[in-house]
């Protein structure tokens, strides 16, 4: 667990380390007595316990394998100088991985990255908990990531039960992700400040298919969209002609008329007229 430590103020053993360098010269130069280098040694001995610690910085400090505590203060400050000090950042860092090849539910081989914010929030653990805890990140960031692309379909084409997807799902799978990290990241002492899906796709090898399949599905929904805007407009006519009593229609000359207004309404390219100058029939 994390210790805070409070240290000595540099300044003050600045002066007295001072003090001890000029008596230690003065009592050579005057008196010519080796006890002076004695001085000289413990002075220089105790300038190695000077440490400043910048802004959004901490140093650890562990006495012959101990743990002594952390030091999170900002200042010039000094220690004893036997301490062995590791400088930590507690700065927000970004993780902006590369897309990496998985499976989604269903099985499909996607592309997927993430981005992470991150920044160390104990010391200790990270420290001592893990080896190289920014690796650590790394490499638990994307083991999640693996994960949540196996809860989830990568769209609803095949699971057309799905209800939340990997390209869809948007906060629910961020959140979802962003949790998994949490829990992965704890051990470290890191603190997740968020964690988003910054990449998705297909993988190469099914992308041209995949994007055939988005591409025949629009053209089904639109001409879906567009039969049943005619049969509408085809209904309206028909309710209209016979209401305002334009023009009596059998049976066959409505069959006709909606006929051809089908094929004018649903046909790809624009209709060309024909004008006939006989009956329905000719």
């Amino acid at each position: 667990m994390e210790k805070l430590k409070s240290a000595a103020s540099g300044y003050l053993m600045l002066v007295i380390i001072i003090l001890l360098l000029g008596l230690g010269i003065a009592g050579l130069a005057v008196i010519k007595s080796a006890w002076f280098v004695t001085l000289l040694l413990i002075a220089i001995f105790l300038s190695v316990g000077f440490t400043v610690i910048n802004p959004n910085k901490a140093v650890v400090l562990t006495l012959f394998g101990k743990y002594s505590g952390t030091i999170k203060d900002n200042g010039f400050f000094w220690v004893n100088p036997f301490f062995i000090r590791r400088t930590i950042s507690l700065r927000a860092r970004n993780f902006d991985s590369d897309p990496i090849k998985v499976n989604d539910k269903i099985g499909n081989p996607i592309m997927i990255g993430v981005v992470l914010v991150w920044k160390v929030s104990d010391t200790f653990k990270a420290s001592f908990a893990v080896d190289e805890f920014q690796h650590f990140v790394v490499v638990q960031s994307e083991a999640a990531l693996r994960k949540l692309a196996g809860i989830y379909p990568y769209d609803n084409f095949e699971d057309h039960d799905a209800e939340i997807t990997l390209r869809s799902g948007g906060e629910e799978v961020n959140a979802e992700l962003e949790k998994e990290i949490i829990e992965r990241l704890d051990i470290a002492g890191i603190e997740v400040i968020e964690a988003r899906i910054n990449y998705i796709a297909y993988a190469q090898e099914i992308a041209q298919a995949m994007l055939k399949r988005q591409q025949a599905t629009a053209i089904v929904a639109a001409r879906f969209k567009i039969v049943e805007g005619a049969v509408s407009m085809v209904d309206m006519a028909l309710e209209q002609l016979t209401e305002k009593q334009i023009v009596e229609l059998d049976d066959d000359k409505k069959a006709t008329m909606v006929s051809n207004l089908m094929v004018v309404l649903c046909g790809d390219k624009e209709a060309t007229p024909v004008v006939n100058t006989g009956t329905l029939y000719q």
